[in-house]
This record gives structure tokens, C-alpha cells and sequence, in this order.
């Protein structure tokens, strides 16, 4: 049993440490940078730069990499950011509000200057903020692309009523978001109950 918790804490630690480091990588932020004003455990500083060391040995990018190397390409090289414009006329994001800068960035350069864009998103299921997702995204799109025609989705399919409703009063609460109202045509259905379990199983 102490086993299995030193093993559970160990997953733990090596799940945070790989979080921050695709947040560094994600945000574009400089190492140098993040351990000057973010950073002071020298432990996170040498895990980073010996993964670094590791992943350029071997040749390899991991997928935070794969976007951080594109990103860079397109800045440094307007030819090949023009040759992927002329490749993609149009672009469709899908799942907007679980991007992050980096990604958007990419998403920007490759739309201009004829912005041809079109983002599906849900401000209110924006839930990967611990990978460097954000919401602001969504809600300063209007701002950065004058003209944006914004259709709302709110008939839901799936759910009854009262689950909507039920939904519908916790969302409100969202200080970040654009505001929308589900409803269904699927009937009041059961009512909403609230279990609370002893552990996720």
C-alpha cells in the first residue's frame, strides 16, 4: 500500500511537471524568463533543460514542440507561411475555447489577410485552462475580426429540460462569458438528483 502511494505521488509530480512545461512551451514563454520570474525550484529548472537535452539527442519533438516549431517557421520564413495561406483558403477551427495563444497565433497567420475564418466554440465548456487553453479567445474575436457574424447554437438535442435548466443556473454564474440560453424540445424529463459517492468509482 505504501508502495502504491509513493508510485501515486510520483505520477502526480511527473503530471505537474510535464503540465508546466507545455505551458512554457505553449505561451511561447522563454525558459530563461520563466525562471527568473516564475520559477524559483531549481528541481523543475533541471527536469526541463535535461528533457530538452534528451528530445534533441534523440531527434525527437514532443507536441507541444510540433506547435512551437511551426509557429517559428511561419514567423522566420514568409514563404512558406505564404505556400500554407495559398494551401488553406478557408479555415475552420473546431473546439475554439480549448486552444491556446501559441495555436491561435498559428490559426492568424495562416487566415491572413483575407481571414477567412470560421471558430466553433463553447466559452461555457472551456475547461483546459491548466493546459494553456484560454477563453479569451473567444470573447476578444469580435474585437480582433470587425464584421464577425456570431451565431448561437442554444437548442440542445440531447438533454431534457430540467438537466438544461439545471445547467442554465450554475453557467450563469460565469463572470467570463458570452451569455446563451439552452432549450429543448425533449420534455421536462426526470428531475435533477445529487449523489455524492465515496470515490470516482
Amino acid at each position: 500500500e505504501k508502495y502504491g502511494q509513493e508510485m501515486a505521488q510520483e505520477g502526480d509530480f511527473i503530471e505537474e511537471v510535464a503540465r508546466e512545461i507545455s505551458v512554457v512551451k505553449g505561451n511561447c514563454i522563454s525558459p530563461e524568463h520563466y525562471y527568473a520570474s516564475c520559477c524559483s525550484d531549481e528541481i523543475f529548472r533541471d527536469i526541463f533543460h535535461g528533457y530538452k537535452q534528451a528530445l534533441k539527442a534523440k531527434r525527437k519533438l514532443d507536441f507541444d514542440d510540433m506547435i512551437l516549431c511551426c509557429y517559428e517557421l511561419f514567423s522566420q520564413r514568409q514563404d512558406i507561411l505564404n505556400a500554407w495561406r495559398r494551401k488553406f483558403v478557408y479555415i475552420l477551427v473546431d473546439e475554439f475555447q480549448d486552444i491556446n495563444h501559441l495555436q491561435y497565433d498559428i490559426v492568424k497567420m495562416l487566415a491572413a489577410p483575407e481571414n477567412n475564418l470560421f471558430v466553433v466554440g463553447d466559452d461555457d465548456q472551456s475547461i483546459y485552462r491548466f493546459r494553456g487553453a484560454t477563453i479569451e479567445n473567444i470573447l476578444n474575436f469580435e474585437r480582433i475580426y470587425p464584421g464577425t457574424k456570431t451565431i448561437r447554437l442554444e437548442q440542445n438535442y440531447r438533454s431534457t429540460s430540467n438537466i438544461l435548466n439545471a445547467a442554465n443556473c450554475v453557467i450563469q454564474h460565469n463572470t467570463e462569458r458570452k451569455g446563451k440560453t439552452l432549450w429543448t424540445d425533449n420534455g421536462e424529463g426526470d428531475k435533477v438528483q445529487v449523489y455524492t459517492a465515496e470515490n470516482e468509482q
